[in-house]
C-alpha cells in the first residue's frame, strides 16, 4: 500500500452494512485505489460496554468487500496497532468531547482518536471517509487532523437509513423483532422536532413512554442528537436543524 498514491480510506468496525456501502462509494469519487480497515478498537469501549459481543462476521464482510471491489482490506492484529499495550496516546478536544456521548462515555472519544490516528499512519491516506450518523466524532476527528497537522482530507457521508428511517448501524443486529419496531419510531421523534411539531420536552417524554432509557436528546451544532438504549443495544442518530 505504501507505493499507492492519494488513497482513499474508510476505517470501519466491521459488521458491515449499506451504511459502510455508501462509504465506500463516496470514497471512490475522490481516488481510483480504495483502502477499508476492520478493527474493533478496544480503547474506545467502557468498562461496561459491549467490546466482547460486537459483531464480528469476518468471512461475510470480506465477501462483501469483494463485491464492492475495494482494493485493500487492512485487518490488523490488536498487537500491531497497539503493540505497547492498551495504551491511549491521542486526545480528543475537550470541548468537543465534553458534550452528548462523550459525557457518560468518558474516554471514548480519547480512544477513537487513538486509533483513527494509528490507522492514519499505518494506511497514510490522502482521503478518509467518515459517516454524519456519528457526528460527533467526525468533528472531533475534524479537529484531530487540524491539530496533529495531518495531510488528509476528511470526507463526511449522510446518513443511511433503513426504509423504516432507522440509521443504518452494526448495533442494528442486536435488535429483537418487536425492539427493532420500536426504533424505527426515534426517526419520527427527530423529524417531528426539526419540522417544529415536537418540542424537546415533548419529545423526551415520548421516547421514554416507547420503552427507552434515554441518554441525552438536545440541540447543538445546528442539528438535533438522540442517544437511547433500548433493551441492552444503544442508538445514535441526529438530524439537521
Amino acid at each position: 500500500i505504501q507505493d499507492e498514491k492519494d488513497l482513499a480510506f474508510v476505517p470501519t468496525m466491521g459488521a458491515l452494512h449499506a451504511g459502510h456501502s455508501s462509504l465506500i462509494e463516496i470514497a471512490r469519487e475522490y481516488s481510483k485505489k480504495l483502502v477499508v480497515s476492520i478493527f474493533v478498537n478496544p480503547t474506545q469501549f467502557g468498562p461496561s460496554e459491549d467490546l466482547e459481543n460486537y459483531p464480528r462476521p469476518i468471512e461475510d464482510d470480506i465477501s462483501k468487500l469483494k463485491k464492492l471491489d475495494v482494493d485493500y482490506l487492512f485487518l490488523p492484529e490488536q498487537e500491531l496497532i497497539y503493540p505497547d499495550g492498551l495504551e491511549v496516546t491521542h486526545y480528543a478536544d475537550k470541548d468537543l468531547a465534553n458534550a452528548l456521548c462523550g459525557l457518560n462515555r468518558p474516554g471514548h472519544f480519547d480512544g477513537v482518536c487513538t486509533v483513527v490516528y494509528k490507522l492514519f499512519d499505518l494506511v497514510k491516506p490522502k482521503y478518509a471517509v467518515f459517516g454524519e450518523k456519528d457526528f460527533q466524532q467526525l468533528k472531533i476527528i475534524q479537529d484531530l487532523v487540524v491539530r496533529e497537522n495531518l495531510d488528509i482530507e476528511i470526507i463526511s457521508a449522510p446518513i443511511l437509513r433503513e426504509e423504516d428511517g432507522l440509521a443504518m448501524s452494526s448495533r442494528n443486529l442486536y435488535l429483537d423483532p418487536d425492539e427493532r419496531q420500536k426504533a424505527a419510531k426515534l426517526n419520527q421523534v427527530l423529524k417531528a422536532i426539526v419540522e417544529n411539531r415536537k418540542s424537546i420536552d415533548e419529545a423526551k417524554k415520548e421516547i421514554l413512554e416507547l420503552g427507552f432509557e434515554l441518554d441525552y436528546l438536545e440541540e447543538k451544532w445546528g442539528r438535533v442528537f438522540l442517544a437511547a438504549k433500548l433493551g441492552q443495544t444503544r442508538l445514535i442518530d441526529n438530524m439537521a436543524l
